[in-house]
């Protein structure tokens, strides 16, 4: 089928809440893919944090193979080896702390929105019927559901979908006495990003993390920390968290989770978790032996190919390479973000659409963000040579924005 007709066909049939022009890709290895022309881009978008393996990578391609083979689906109402052996990796993991127990789902959205219902039981279950609010931050994305639109501290999503879920409030990123202000006995929760992705690559502030901690302590406010982007080695170690001296009751993770594979998780404290009974969660697909598999044998590679550390010299890499182009240009405000999630925070001198369209041009893959951002996001296992590869075509994308 010629391109022109396939793409008619999907916008006949495909609802239009994405904005894909006639970008058509139709394989790919490792950091890059090619499109329907054989043209040949190098991926700095990775299915959104995402494909942190890469594309086609052999170990998931045998992982599915031999689960599909053998067991895809049974439903919750059984065991399942693979989530069995998943899970247990999870919580034994160097850096996991006190978090005990795993709930598996499809989705970040589904993780969020898990995480969310276990502390309003908690809350109820330890204060009363009355503590259930929920704080979120000004910037945060936490998914497109009912309850995590609701937590998403961004008004502009908000609009044609009011009333929203009551019991969620919004306090400024840093903000340590909005913050104060809005915890009260009535909370129960406080959901965060450790560096908020969608919202621009910020980062919270070393005052704002001990406030944090302060109500996590003096006020048993269960913090939960939404690691679906920043979560799977992402930011150089295996949970964002551990940079930051949390010790969080609850965290939700994706994306890197499945590596391009529909998986997501939230994961608690026991004493947190004890608080959901038989009965007051559930689903259908989430954490089934075919998406578990594909978690364990990342997960696995993670820790065989060294990706963490891969991560952070990279990163550096990376890191180092945006602010000499700063520095050649003139263009950049900032360069921000940890490991592998690098952020790219433009002066009002260039718009990040542009940029965004220039390393299209360059067949380079990036992605945007708030407040003129745009986010570099490589697989885990990328080279020296493809982040200099990368370099180059930024630079030439940046260059050619300023003519």
């Amino acid at each position: 089928m010629k391109t022109e007709d396939l793409l008619a066909m999907g916008n006949e049939s495909l609802f239009n809440t994405y904005k894909r022009d006639e970008k058509l890709f139709i394989s790919g290895k490792g950091a890059y893919l090619k499109n329907n022309n054989d043209e040949v881009y190098i991926d700095f978008v990775s299915g959104i944090a995402t494909n942190i393996l890469g594309h086609a990578n052999d170990k998931i391609v045998e992982a599915i193979s031999k689960q599909a083979a053998k067991l895809m689906h049974t439903s919750n109402l059984f065991w399942n080896q693979p989530a069995i052996e998943l899970s247990h990796k999870l919580v034994n993991s160097t850096g996991a702390g006190s978090l005990a127990k795993v709930f598996f789902t499809n989705s970040g959205a589904e993780a969020n929105e898990g995480a969310l219902k276990l502390a309003r039981k908690y809350g109820k279950d330890t204060h009363g019927d009355g503590c259930t609010k929920i704080i979120s931050l000004t910037d945060s994305f936490h998914g497109r559901t009912m309850a995590t639109l609701t937590a998403t501290g961004q008004t502009d999503m908000h609009e044609y979908f009011k009333p929203l879920l009551p019991g969620s409030v919004y306090v400024p990123l840093n903000d340590s006495e909005a913050l104060k202000s809005a915890a009260d006995a009535k909370t129960c929760a406080v959901l965060f990003e450790t560096i908020q992705g969608e919202g621009g690559i910020n980062t919270l502030s070393s005052e704002f993390i001990a406030t944090l901690k302060s109500l996590q302590q003096e006020k048993d406010i269960l913090l939960i920390i939404d690691e679906v982007q920043t979560g799977m080695g992402r930011t150089g170690t295996l949970f964002s968290f551990e940079q930051f001296g949390f010790k969080p009751d609850i965290i939700t993770l994706a994306k890197g989770l499945g590596a391009g594979y529909p998986i997501g998780a939230f994961v608690a404290t026991d004493a947190v978790a004890d608080h959901f009974k038989s009965g007051d969660h559930g689903t259908t697909l989430g954490g089934n032996p075919l998406a578990a598999a594909v978690g364990n044998a990342v997960f696995d590679e993670i820790f065989q190919a060294d990706l963490l550390n891969n991560s952070n010299i990279r990163g550096q890499q990376l890191a180092d390479g945006l602010r000499q182009i700063a520095k050649n240009t003139g263009v950049i405000a900032e360069v921000k973000g940890l490991g592998l999630l690098i952020g790219v925070q433009f002066t009002d001198a260039v718009s990040s659409a542009d940029i965004l369209n220039a390393c299209f041009e360059e067949n380079m893959l990036v992605a945007g963000a708030k407040h003129n951002v745009i986010r570099l996001l490589p697989p885990l296992n990328v080279t020296e040579t493809e982040i200099d590869e990368a370099l180059l075509k930024f630079a030439s994308a940046v260059e050619k924005s300023l003519k």
